[in-house]
């Protein structure tokens, strides 16, 4: 009898991979089941096997890749470090699952510009505890007047739009390397990361200028 190697993925894990390939490259729509399964050198029913339908998978893929970055930043929220080097962990955090599962920016960044239309409400109320997360990091820096109050959402917008944007701009970006008006310089992901953390503490800072008028700092009307 052969001897199966410990180390040959199983069935699931090689479904989870081809579909974040599938979905990643051609959306929720244009991602299609058969070819899915032929990366996976699987038959349809195993898929459905394990995932009872396309929806479900896509979901399982979004939800996957949400509860690795709150297992990191509810840690990073949990620890005793000051406010500022939270802010800089979150921004890290979120970053290395980024890295680790380069499918997800391509694959989010359609689902926005798609309406969000294929995001169910359990994997919403995932997503909502991150932002959730760092209102807490923020009322933390606010108590003790290190920072200003800020809106969460609009931070977490400002974390992870220029983080995706990177991610999926690499194409362009080499292109942009060989025009004629002379090479842009690479960007360095060390440079991403601190910019968008000088970014976000910038907003927070209590000496910077007030939000503007008839807004609160909560982003409500007043």
């Amino acid at each position: 009898m052969r001897k199966v190697s410990a180390l040959r993925p199983d069935s699931r894990t090689r479904i989870l991979a081809a579909a974040a390939h599938e979905f990643a490259a051609r959306g929720f729509d244009g991602a299609n089941m058969d070819r899915l399964a032929r990366a996976a050198r699987l038959n349809k029913a195993m898929i459905y096997y394990h995932f009872r339908s396309k929806a479900a998978l896509y979901s399982e893929i979004f939800r996957e890749f949400i509860r690795a970055v709150l297992d990191r930043i509810r840690a990073v929220d949990e620890s005793d470090a000051p406010p500022a080097d939270k802010i800089r962990a979150f921004v890290r955090a979120i970053a290395a699952e980024a890295q680790i599962r380069p499918h997800f920016p391509p694959m989010w960044l359609r689902e926005i510009a798609g309406g969000s239309r294929h995001v169910d409400q359990a994997t919403v109320g995932l997503i909502a505890q991150i932002p959730a997360t760092l209102a807490r990091i923020v009322a933390e820096g606010v108590a003790n007047g290190e920072f200003r109050p800020a809106h969460p959402l609009l931070l977490h917008f400002g974390i992870v739009g220029p983080l995706i944007l990177y991610h999926v701009s690499e194409p362009i970006r080499a292109r942009l390397n060989r025009t004629s008006f002379g090479a842009v310089p690479p960007i360095e992901p060390e440079a991403v990361l601190e910019q968008i953390v000088q970014s976000t503490l910038a907003a927070l800072d209590p000496a910077a200028p007030a939000a503007p008028a008839g807004t609160s700092r909560q982003g409500r009307r007043s």
